[in-house]
């Protein structure tokens, strides 16, 4: 039976990973472009997952990131994968923060994971993008910043739909009142009439669906307007 170039190329760049994967310092992961499932993980990743390499080669790509992923973080850092593929340069590479459950009771791990293109195929599509993954220790300041990030992302993400409706004149009105300034002080500031102030707060409050000043000053904070 004729052999698959493909496949045994896959094969081969799978065993040269093998050989250097447990000096590595994190967990090295192989995954499979053509469907995005695992092609292979070192010990160290296996062991935390508490899996079998086989039962996580069994698993399709959307039942392995339910199963071990944060689902919020996506957003963050599946654009930049994609761009990463997009592109033809071998050196090129992304780093993200992801969220990890290391046991099914336990909770998630912050993670930095650094990938790029490791195999391509004879028409220079990518087939396998290699991974190197380190969890963050929790007492260091770059996991309490990663979950800062990823809460903002998550918060501009949600709400643009309704940041959106705001015009600009809102928008200013939403500084002020961040800022702390009251409708006498961003009347003055802004040489219109008290009255109208609050009239564009109260629209502020409408069109954002709060009263909460902390939500308000979220969004002043979120979409830079201080």
């Amino acid at each position: 039976m004729k052999s698959n170039p493909t496949e045994e190329a896959i094969r081969k760049a799978i065993s040269e990973v093998i050989k250097i994967a447990d000096r590595m310092p994190g967990v090295v992961i192989l995954h499979d472009v053509r469907d995005w499932r695992i092609a292979w993980m070192s010990a160290w990743g296996l062991k935390q997952l508490n899996v079998s390499l086989e039962e996580l080669t069994s698993l399709t790509a959307a039942e392995y990131y339910s199963t071990y992923f944060n689902a919020e973080d996506s957003a963050d850092y599946v654009p930049k994968i994609l761009k990463l593929l997009e592109n033809d340069k071998d050196d090129d590479f992304c780093t993200v923060f992801q969220q990890v459950r290391v046991a099914a009771e336990a909770d998630y791990v912050w993670h930095m994971s650094g990938s790029k293109v490791y195999l391509r195929d004879d028409y220079n599509k990518p087939l396998l993008v290699i991974t190197l993954a380190s969890p963050i220790d929790a007492m260091h300041h770059m996991t309490s910043k990663a979950a800062r990030l990823l809460e903002e992302n998550n918060f501009l993400r949600r709400n643009l739909h309704r940041y959106s409706t705001l015009s600009g004149r809102e928008r200013e009105i939403l500084k002020f009142l961040a800022l702390g300034k009251s409708s006498g002080d961003t009347a003055e500031l802004m040489f219109i009439s008290q009255n109208t102030v609050e009239t564009h707060r109260k629209n502020i409050k409408q069109k954002l669906n709060t009263n909460s000043y902390y939500e308000l000053c979220e969004y002043a904070r979120a979409y830079d307007l201080i």
